[in-house]
């Protein structure tokens, strides 16, 4: 099939949504899976976040978490994909669950998404410059003394660079693009040289029993990088499941992005599950390297977060290579978060396309010249970088990141369960799991929650406590009528966020406070009931076009379609 013809049938999908082109088909196949793999990029999570698995449950532990964690990845994303292929749309996640769970559902999903996005973007771009920038390229490779390096500097470094990757969205969207395809041969040839640098020049006689050797080093065994001492293995497992559920997500992206990709009904199931895929088989050979080429578990544990350092200086690789590594790793790091603002404004602006955000008029509007959501590309950067203002922001922001897309993700899947078969989804696209459809969903839901709730317990403990008076705050403002609940809640639990929190109260009740976790989970349940006695018409957002709203909405595509230039 030809170019103009495959454009020409993605229109008309698109059309018989309830939505015109207006954003351009500028993708290819390898475009979209490589704005996934960019985001995912195993040189960003896959380096900052090995300490989770490792100083959890030792070398073997790593090892095991990543290659258990990537095929519960996997699920999740081929449940994702045969969605994605009957329902092509910008903003993909909120649009599935909207139309096969009801608006509602679609409107927690939509929220749960975006602040997962915002803060791929943010902590990612803290990443860049405290990991990659300030401690690898700086202190560890150039011998920068940066003990000096204090807020400024993060905070002005952190201006420019989310202001150059929103200009990049904005303006120079076609150069964004090439940067991610570029991103995605980088991440694969920058992976294999560190692999074969680390295994070339490594100070010791590689021990291949570490990779099934399992040692329990939570508490100060592991560097207290997790803060309490546990007795049981499959506890430490679980734990150590937050280094696979930060990194190998916000393979979403291929979804959002999927008004700008061309044959989308096969190019964007295929985009999410090969980016995973290969993340998780490359990811898999480099934690290997990681653990094998250490000169000592027992100061690579005491290390604490400092674990990858510790194995980066006692290799013997020459000073030029360690340059030409780091300053790799700071590249693909920076087109991480620059996909990620990407896979962000696609998402914000197509939720408020029908109508589920304040201002939507604005932030559903496209420049005409280029063909972006100016919009809210900028609105994605401040709020981004505003969510960096947080202390302490990498860790909460990284792992919040984490759990909130994954959860975002098994909720179009849990509606897709039920509602498969049914008058909502009776046709299947190209990419079609037949009879292991909904076996795969079930193990996906289960899987999906699964890695979210790994980054429940310390030191991520206030995810979850944010995580429960997000909920109470959505809930609240769903209906008008209850909107001051969800405001108030929403202000009183960001204070509160602030209360210190004392070991006894980690270990028992996962918040920063007993009182406030009773509190939250009964105003929730109070709004729950309030919200869907009162609810009815004032509702926040009126779902995804359906029915006579999409023949409503089609006799408008060609005014639309006609402010575009192609």
């Amino acid at each position: 099939m030809s170019k103009d013809n495959v454009q020409e049938k993605d229109k008309k999908v698109l059309h018989s949504l309830g939505y015109a082109q207006e954003l351009s088909r500028r993708m290819s196949g390898f475009s979209n899976f490589a704005i996934s793999f960019s985001i995912i990029c195993i040189l960003a999570g896959g380096i900052s976040a090995f300490p989770a698995a490792f100083n959890a449950l030792g070398s073997g532990g790593a090892f095991l978490i990543w290659l258990v964690g990537g095929v519960l990845a996997l699920s999740v994303a081929f449940g994702m994909g045969q969605i994605a292929s009957s329902f092509p749309t910008a903003g993909g996640l909120y649009h599935w669950s909207s139309h096969l769970g009801g608006k509602f559902w679609g409107w927690m999903t939509a929220w749960f998404n975006l602040i997962g996005l915002i803060c791929v973007v943010s902590s990612v771009d803290v990443l860049l410059y405290t990991v990659f920038f300030k401690d690898l390229l700086l202190g560890t490779v150039l011998g920068v003394d940066v003990s000096t390096f204090g807020t400024m500097h993060q905070l002005v470094f952190l201006v420019v660079v989310l202001g150059s990757q929103a200009i990049l969205n904005h303006y120079y969207i076609n150069i964004t693009t090439k940067l991610t395809d570029w991103s995605g041969y980088v991440i694969l040839g920058l992976t294999v040289i560190l692999i074969v640098t680390l295994f070339a020049f490594s100070p010791v006689a590689l021990d291949f029993s570490r990779l099934w050797t399992f040692q329990n080093v939570t508490g100060d065994a592991g560097g207290g990088v997790v803060p309490f001492r546990t007795e049981s293995i499959a506890f430490a497992f679980l734990l150590g499941l937050s280094y696979v559920c930060y990194t190998i997500t916000g393979f979403d992206a291929s979804a959002h992005t999927s008004e700008e990709t061309q044959d989308a009904q096969v190019n964007v199931p295929k985009g999410m599950w090969t980016a995973v895929f290969w993340s998780w088989v490359f990811g898999l050979i480099a934690v290997a390297a990681y653990v094998l080429t250490m000169p000592s578990l027992e100061e690579a544990h005491a290390a604490g977060w400092g674990s990858f350092f510790y194995m980066w200086g006692a290799s013997n690789m020459p000073g030029w290579l360690s340059i030409f590594l780091a300053v790799g790793m700071v590249l693909v790091n920076y087109v991480c978060a620059l996909a990620g603002l990407t896979s962000t404004s696609r998402m914000m602006y197509a939720f408020a396309r029908d109508g589920g955000l304040p201002a939507s008029a604005a932030l559903s509007q496209v420049s005409t010249v280029y063909r972006t959501p100016g919009t809210a590309v900028w609105v994605s950067a401040i709020l981004a970088f505003a969510s960096t203002l947080y202390a302490p922001a990498y860790l909460i922001l990284a792992v919040a990141c984490a759990v909130f897309l994954y959860l975002s993700m098994v909720m179009p899947i849990a509606a897709g369960l039920m509602a498969e078969g049914t008058a909502k989804w009776k046709e299947k696209g190209p990419f079609n799991l037949g009879g292991l459809s909904k076996p795969n969903a079930v193990l996906a839901i289960i899987f999906g929650i699964i890695l979210a709730i790994s980054g429940f317990f310390p030191p991520n403990e206030k995810v979850f406590y944010f995580t429960i008076v997000f909920v109470v705050a959505l809930l609240g403002l769903w209906s008008k009528k209850t909107a001051p609940i969800g405001i108030g809640v929403a202000v009183v639990g960001l204070l509160l966020s602030f209360i210190p929190v004392s070991e006894e109260n980690v270990m028992h009740f996962l918040v920063p406070d007993a009182m406030t976790s009773y509190i939250a989970i009964g105003v929730a349940v109070v709004t729950a009931v309030i919200t869907f006695v009162s609810g009815g018409e004032d509702n926040r957002f009126e779902g995804v076009p359906e029915g006579d709203k999409i023949k409503e909405n089609q006799k408008k595509i060609a005014e639309i379609e006609a402010r575009y230039k192609d």
